[in-house]
């Protein structure tokens, strides 16, 4: 049993470590277009402040995953093996795409299709996942609002500032709160299944109780995936979606550490993906020339990858965990 628990917590870090390269471009991709540090600078500037995110959050977003999903019932060793892989599965295949899908909502897609596999509806906790469910929409939709407000009142500054500059040192503030979000949020969901596998085979006496190592370690990995690069992604949405400056990339990138900073403290598992898109939308909104520079056809391909994650991911799921069984 214990090599197949080690084994499991592997596939989780596999999936960890993919979530940060594939996660890597909403950290990453505005700096690199506004030309304020060049892409290898970016990505271990995002990984830094990703694994800075140990220090700063509280672990509210891994108690939803690891108990606040799918009933501990359904919870083992072969259900988790295919929720991780029906992500995995799901990402990779984003990523061959370029498509900026979401990681949190694929494993969660993944977590319903296993639990759904073994006990029908009452095998899920339905009131956490209509929040989830509601965040799809929400938090973009904060995001862009703020990028909206931000990108209107921001450049106002420029006569007391000097110009570019400050709006570089700017988006360096901006992208590191962003990575910090992504962090706090993401890695802290491979620690949910983590400590939900531990307790379902007896290694822990509580679900609340997360081992120090399992931050450790989901932090580490999370931060190694951000510095690998996710260049099919980061080329999508730092180049195909509009043009951006550093004023407008930090307004972006504003918005979107808000709305996940909210959501980190109050542990609702959130896209990244979903709000960096929002900020760049409502920055692209805030006049006539930004829209038409805007490539709405790609913003509707992102759309589309949001609306087919949760089922897609939870039928790579459910099918792995019948092949399984």
């Amino acid at each position: 049993m214990l090599t197949a628990i080690i084994l499991l917590v592997i596939l989780a870090l596999v999936f960890d470590f993919i979530n940060g390269f594939h996660d890597s471009a909403n950290s990453i991709a505005t700096i690199i277009a506004t030309n304020v540090l060049k892409p290898w600078q970016a990505l271990l500037w995002a990984a830094g402040f990703n694994f800075l995110a140990f220090f700063i959050f509280p672990l509210n977003v891994a108690a939803t995953i690891g108990g606040g999903i799918i009933h501990s019932i359904f919870i083992s060793n072969e259900s988790m093996a295919a929720a991780l892989l029906g992500a995995i599965i799901f990402n990779l295949s984003t990523w061959a795409l370029r498509l900026p899908s979401s990681s949190s909502h694929a494993l969660i897609g993944g977590l319903m299709g296993v639990g759904l596999m073994q006990g029908g509806m009452d095998a899920l906790y339905w009131s956490t996942l209509l929040i989830i469910f509601a965040s799809v929409f929400i938090a973009p939709l904060i995001g862009m609002c703020i990028a909206f407000i931000l990108v209107k009142i921001i450049p106002r500054i420029k006569s007391y500032k000097p110009g570019e500059k400050f709006y570089s040192v700017l988006q360096l503030c901006s992208s590191a709160l962003l990575s910090m979000g992504h962090g706090g949020n993401d890695a802290q969901k491979t620690m949910g299944v983590i400590v939900a596998l531990l307790f379902a085979n007896g290694y822990l006496d509580s679900i609340a109780h997360t081992p120090f190592w399992v931050i450790m370690s989901c932090y580490t990995v999370i931060a190694l995936g951000t510095a690998s690069g996710g260049w099919r992604i980061i080329h999508t949405v730092a180049y195909k979606i509009t043009k951006l400056k550093p004023p407008s990339g930090a307004c972006a990138e504003f918005g979107a550490a808000f709305a996940l900073f909210t959501a980190n403290q109050a542990g609702i598992p959130l896209s990244t993906t979903h709000v960096l898109t929002g900020g760049v939308i409502g920055v692209s909104s805030y006049n006539r020339d930004s829209m038409k520079k805007t490539n709405w056809q790609i913003i509707r391909h992102i759309f589309i990858a949001w609306i087919i994650t949760f089922p897609c991911a939870a039928l790579f799921a459910s099918g792995i965990f019948w092949i399984i069984k």
